[in-house]
């Protein structure tokens, strides 16, 4: 843990753009549409529930607490705006954008974009449920109800270069393909939806501190379907600076094939298998 302390704040430098590129995707001018070019019958926010998405696969999948999710659709607001630091509160994401705001289970959901085709959200991290409800509501006019599954953990790695996992170095640069990871190295991983943490967090805080993840003893990694040993996971949980993105600390196996599938399964949950890591 100690190590963890000492890293994970300088580790996220690299990954910030990297990170924000993959949540807001651009808005072409065309979207920009305003309430006054809209009849009443077009204005209610459109969307199901095939397109609320885990944010780090993109694929409409189980949900879990305190899971970076998207909803796609059309008129889910009028404006674009990404989160700033002058929109928290108290260290806390808002709520509400641009007079858009998302309900899962009738609680308000924090946010980290909205747009007109695009909401990036946080489930909420006290919901303990099967399934939710979840609604987006632009100024008074709400969307149609969208049943979504949840389960305590939705695991998945965030994604670049197609299906290579979101990691860095210990120095804070990308691992990639002219940098990939080595033999024996220490890498930090980026992921979703590792659920609830010791000690809970209120939700939509940015957390200043390592805060692990509450079934870090059933977590696994594993390397083209082997696992690594549990003593080689430095660290499980939230990344300092952020809200809902969590990243692990992982020691790479002495004997390392190149770009390994990587995968991780806690509990019956697990991420893609066919998610890769930059190696060599």
């Amino acid at each position: 843990m100690s190590w963890c302390r000492r890293y994970t704040t300088r580790l996220l430098s690299g990954c910030v753009i990297a990170w924000f590129a993959l949540l807001a995707m651009s808005t072409s001018p065309a979207d920009l549409t305003t309430a006054a070019d809209l009849t009443t019958a077009d204005t209610a926010p459109e969307y199901s529930a095939a397109s609320i998405v885990n944010a780090a696969t993109q694929t409409a999948e189980t949900l879990a607490p305190n899971t970076i999710a998207t909803i796609y659709g059309t008129n889910l607001a009028w404006m674009t705006h990404s989160v700033t630091a002058s929109d928290l509160n108290g260290g806390t994401l808002p709520t509400s954008l641009e007079g858009v705001s998302v309900y899962v289970n009738g609680i308000l959901s924090n946010l980290f974009f909205v747009s007109p085709g695009q909401i990036n959200f946080l489930i909420p991290y006290e919901l303990v449920a099967p399934s939710a409800t979840v609604y987006v509501a632009r100024q008074g006019v709400a969307g149609p109800p969208a049943t979504i599954q949840l389960a305590k953990t939705a695991p998945a790695f965030f994604q670049w270069s197609g299906n290579f996992a979101l990691a860095e170095h210990v120095d804070g640069s990308l691992i990639s393909s002219s940098a990939p990871a080595q033999p024996g190295e220490i890498v930090v991983l980026y992921a979703a939806g590792l659920g609830r943490t010791s000690p809970d967090v209120p939700s939509g805080h940015v957390v200043s501190t390592a805060t692990s993840i509450l079934y870090a003893a059933e977590l696994q990694i594993l390397l083209n379907g082997a696992p690594v040993p549990a003593s080689s996971i430095y660290y499980a949980g939230l990344a300092p600076g952020y809200a809902g993105l969590y990243q692990i600390n992982l020691k790479l196996p002495d004997v390392l094939p190149p770009d390994p599938e990587i995968q991780m399964v806690i509990g019956a949950q697990a991420s893609p298998s066919t998610i890769q890591l930059f190696a060599q």
